[in-house]
């Protein structure tokens, strides 16, 4: 069965346009962001040099790839588990 709010429009933040929050208080979960290669490609070559990026750094790794400072920030932490469990 598909999750309630399913086939409406979304909006530019790739958010379901149902309202701020769902009944119960919870907020409405965003889709996955599928990240194309160029932006994985780019996103690897920032982590293998510095793997925490200040406030600065995100914002124009942000506005570089046309992406929001939030994805960046949750592809570093991510990125860092998943060394994390590598090594």
């Amino acid at each position: 069965r598909p999750p309630s709010g399913a086939g409406q429009p979304l909006s530019e933040e790739g958010r379901e346009s149902s309202g701020p929050e769902e009944p119960g208080g919870r907020g409405v979960r965003r889709l996955r962001t599928a990240f194309s290669a160029e932006q994985i490609s780019t996103l690897e070559s920032s982590f293998q040099r510095q793997q925490y990026l200040g406030a600065a750094e995100r914002r124009q790794l942000a506005g570089r790839m046309r992406l929001s400072e939030v994805q960046i920030k949750t592809w570093f932490q991510n990125r860092r588990m998943k060394l994390k469990r590598q090594l």
